[in-house]
């Protein structure tokens, strides 16, 4: 079986795909000054690339498997397979203009557009019915206007940027994250589908267990039913019986997030002893 060819952008995507591989149980290094990163499976053959780059290498079938946001899968039009959502390096592309500027003033002129994004804003544009100009830019987008562009169309996270430059959000054009996207040539070979869907696999155990813990407890006989009754679980709670036959050791995994109001609960139902720990993959 061939290696699988896999891209990752450079910046903060790299980060937290490299993170997410490491806790797949693969790690990734990455020197500096150097595009080909070191993975710890010898069946994974990697590249950095802008994360711009990465739809149109594997609609091309240079690469098999590639991790960009879909805003750049968009404003590309390329035309691949999203494996999954990973759901990190959420931003909004959004319209933004000088904020005394008032949608009559938007509509008296031909408006000069800033944006990296220029396929998503002449779409946007169109259908709104403005008059513009679009001016490609490429970083800093924001430092524009009001000189050199009446609007600008960027990506933001949480705005915070455009206010500090004097700018508000007129629209929301598209919301974005990163995603495991794959060629449709290497979807089309069951061999490299394979190895993409073994991937996913991992990833997908990884991401669901940074969402839960499990919490682990002792129970008397007599409060036994009405806790396993008050229990939420992925399928049902793991049970043992105590030594001595004094009650039950109870495990569950849980969603983190209701892990405060849980405990509570817990010990109003009879637990003692309550242990919480991290998993690090939940593969169902």
């Amino acid at each position: 079986m061939g290696k699988l060819r896999i891209l990752i952008p450079k910046g903060r995507i790299f980060d937290n795909v490299s993170r997410l591989f490491a806790e797949a149980g693969i790690p990734i290094s990455l020197s500096e000054r150097t595009y080909r990163p070191n993975i710890a499976a010898d069946w994974l053959d990697g590249k950095v690339m802008k994360p711009q780059n990465v739809g149109e290498l594997l609609e091309i079938g240079s690469h098999d498997a590639g991790f960009t946001g879909i805003d750049w899968i968009r404003e590309t039009g390329s035309n691949v397979v999203e494996v999954m959502d990973l759901g990190f390096d959420r931003v909004r592309i959004v319209a933004a203009v000088p904020a005394e500027m008032d949608e009559a003033a938007l509509r008296g002129k031909k408006l000069v557009v800033a944006t990296e994004y220029v396929n998503l804003a002449r779409e946007w544009l169109t259908k709104k019915g403005y008059d513009f100009r679009i001016l490609r830019t490429y970083g800093a987008t924001e430092v524009f206007p009001p000189d050199d562009a009446d609007m600008i169309v960027d990506n933001t996270s949480t705005g915070q940027t455009l206010r500090d430059n004097g700018l508000r959000i007129v629209d929301t054009i598209l919301e974005s994250s990163t995603r495991f996207v794959a060629s449709k040539i290497a979807m089309a070979d069951p061999e490299k589908k394979a190895q993409i869907d073994e991937l996913a696999m991992l990833f997908k155990a990884v991401l669901d267990g940074r969402e839960k813990v499990m919490l682990e407890m002792n129970v008397n006989k007599i409060r036994f039913p009405d806790l396993v009754a008050g229990l939420p679980a992925m399928r049902s709670p793991t049970i043992a019986p105590l030594y001595g036959d004094d009650g039950y050791a109870v495990k569950v995994a849980v969603p983190r997030h209701e892990v405060p109001i849980l405990i509570p609960q817990l010990k109003r139902l009879g637990a003692t002893d309550i242990v919480e720990y991290e998993l690090r993959k939940v593969v169902p």
